[in-house]
């Protein structure tokens, strides 16, 4: 046992532990300087955009700056400049991976930062996950989960880790990429009897009514219909915030439920029989 510890490189001991002490104290103190400007930028943020830009500039930061620490920590170890040699050959090595998943995720990140498909925040389908952009790392983006556990878009509460490797591999449809506001509808079926100009002003003020709650100044609104074999189909169609899109539509739903309950002009059609006696 005495000999084991005679046998010992103490010197190599002692420059490994001052070189693993000092990239831990250097990157406690940047990153904690690091997070500090990086909530009073976030605090100065005011549109979606600029959060998530924020975000996203101090996530890459934050990789640049263990890049640094790493290659302060080698030149520590090895006293001189030689140090960069040993980087070089770490370097060299992770070249070799240039096929494989995680070089592939590093370059979709890049992807994503330069490209800006999507924002945190923005509402998107990649392959069969849909749900809002919640954070975006270098290995993997962060969703929250819509839908999925109930036949509906309203948050499931699930968070999904889609790797970054899978964006050159799958469709990626983005709700908001062009403004904050999706087009959704709100359908219902009259009888053939029923006043059809009546119906569709009932589905038009019922959609403008809903969308003041939402929205200061609403775009107009519009009907559409279609013959069925049993009635008429009625869609009012509107643009919506993503987000509140199930709950919109649900709310015109009820108003167009209770105006049509007591018209006297307007009549759901839904499957049943009549029996109809007719003098001859």
């Amino acid at each position: 046992m005495l000999e084991f510890w005679q046998n010992i490189n103490w010197d190599l001991v002692l420059k490994i532990f001052r070189t693993v002490l000092i990239f831990v104290v250097l990157y406690f103190i940047f990153f904690r300087l690091l997070k500090t400007v990086k909530k009073r930028f976030l605090k100065k943020a005011k549109t979606k955009k600029e959060k998530s830009n924020v975000e996203i500039f101090f996530r890459a930061s934050q990789y640049f700056l263990i890049l640094l620490l790493l290659i302060f920590a080698f030149l520590a170890y090895g006293g001189s400049l030689t140090g960069i040699g040993v980087v070089a050959g770490l370097l060299s090595a992770a070249l070799g991976w240039a096929l494989q998943r995680p070089i592939t995720g590093m370059a979709a990140w890049l992807m994503v930062v330069l490209k800006r498909p999507f924002e945190i925040g923005d509402r998107v389908i990649i392959g069969n996950v849909k749900g809002d952009v919640a954070d975006i790392t270098l290995t993997h983006i962060h969703i929250k989960e819509i839908g999925g556990t109930i036949a509906s878009e309203e948050t499931s509460g699930r968070i999904i880790l889609i790797p970054n490797a899978k964006l050159f591999e799958q469709d990626i449809i983005n709700y908001t990429y062009r403004g904050e506001l999706i087009l959704d509808q709100v359908k219902f079926t009259v009888t053939f009897e029923s006043n059809l100009e009546k119906a569709q002003k009932i589905a038009l003020d019922s959609a403008k009514e809903v969308l003041l709650e939402y929205l200061p100044q609403p775009q107009e609104p519009y009907a559409r219909t279609w013959f069925q074999p049993s009635g008429i189909d009625v869609y009012v169609r509107y643009t919506t915030p993503a987000p509140n899109r199930e709950e919109i539509s649900s709310k015109i739903t009820r108003k167009i439920f209770d105006k049509v309950i007591p018209s006297k002009e307007v009549e759901f059609a839904y499957p049943h029989q009549e029996i109809l006696f007719r003098k001859k």
